[in-house]
């Protein structure tokens, strides 16, 4: 047995037999709306258990200090998902404290959950930890402050979801500073935060200097043409970015053709999103320029952006020397921000 789920769970009424687990590697219970079958026996009776799925069923607090207490003694679990519960500061404390003696676990997903600055403070990154996923709890700026200097002595954390967590232009600053000196995270996810150009701007400044990060995500904020233009002045800099996503913010024309002239010499962008950000024939024909030229670039998306006719057909140029681009996406010419 290698995977069970939850509608097997269900009709086999695993949860309260005794079935042998000892071949079991990925454990996946999703959708109850009770966390009353939540139990260590899981780690105990299957001692290869690598991933455990528990997403969305409802665990509060005693859930998740039941897990945690499976945690202490576990030698075998890499990755712990419990992504859409109702898991507060005292059940994020007590997975804090079962991480300083668990020696396996390297991702932990706790995002939509109810945490906030106290459970962020026990939950500040330890070492070897990998990934942490926290998007969508209620983080403040002493929570972004706290997870900063955390990150100034991990040296393990290789990808950071902060999605949703309202970190805006302060909380932008302040992860822009650890980006400076941060020499292992490559991907970070600062998606619907409502950072401005102010916060942009810190974060052009620091790739400028960071040469670890290969993803930013800043989709749906709202950077604007000055936060585009500060991007783009840091791509002409920075070699190691390979994925940027701008997806709604707004960065009009002026940004689009910031980032075209940035492409004409960044040889490390692979991907680019650029979707619904009304940038028009007049940022479309910038980045046509751009293409021919650029060696690198194998994905763009420009979907909801009001390109007209001239547009469309400057694009079609380009295709016929560019012999880099693999996936173009246009679709939706018309401005619909947000949807």
């Amino acid at each position: 047995m290698t995977k069970v789920q939850s509608d097997f769970l269900r009709r086999s009424n695993i949860v309260a037999t005794d079935t042998d687990f000892s071949n079991l590697k990925h454990l996946v219970i999703s959708g109850f709306k009770s966390d009353a079958f939540i139990d260590k026996f899981y780690m105990v009776r299957a001692p290869g258990l690598t991933t455990l799925e528990l997403s969305n069923n409802s665990i509060d607090d005693n859930g998740a200090q039941t897990l945690a207490e499976g945690l202490k003694t576990n030698r075998t679990l890499i990755t712990l998902g419990l992504q859409s519960n109702q898991i507060g500061n005292n059940g994020a404390q007590a997975l804090a404290e079962a991480l300083n003696f668990n020696k396996t676990l390297t991702a932990l997903d706790l995002q939509h959950n109810r945490i906030a600055y106290q459970g962020m403070l026990a939950l500040r990154p330890k070492r070897g930890t990998i990934s942490l996923y926290l998007s969508d709890n209620s983080i403040t700026e002493d929570g972004f402050d706290m997870l900063s200097e955390a990150l100034n002595h991990i040296s393990s954390l290789i990808w950071l979801n902060l999605q949703d967590c309202k970190i805006g232009d302060d909380g932008a600053h302040t992860l822009a500073q650890v980006l400076k000196t941060n020499k292992t995270v490559e991907i970070m996810d600062l998606s619907a935060n409502s950072i401005g150009a102010n916060g942009a701007q810190a974060l052009a400044e620091a790739l400028k200097i960071n040469q670890a990060l290969t993803t930013l995500n800043l989709d749906y904020n709202s950077i604007g043409a000055n936060g585009a233009q500060a991007l783009a002045e840091a791509l002409k800099i920075n070699q190691a970015l390979t994925t940027l996503n701008l997806d709604n913010n707004s960065i009009g024309a002026n940004g689009a053709q910031a980032l075209a002239e940035a492409l004409k010499t960044n040889s490390t962008v692979v991907t680019l999103n650029l979707r619904c950000n009304n940038i028009g024939d007049d940022g479309a024909k910038p980045l046509v320029q751009a293409l021919k030229t650029n060696k690198t670039v194998a994905t763009l998306n420009l979907d909801y952006n009001s390109i007209g006719a001239s547009g469309a057909q400057a694009l079609a140029e380009a295709l016929k020397t560019n012999r880099t681009l693999t996936t173009l996406s246009i679709s939706s010419q018309y401005n619909t921000k947000d949807d």
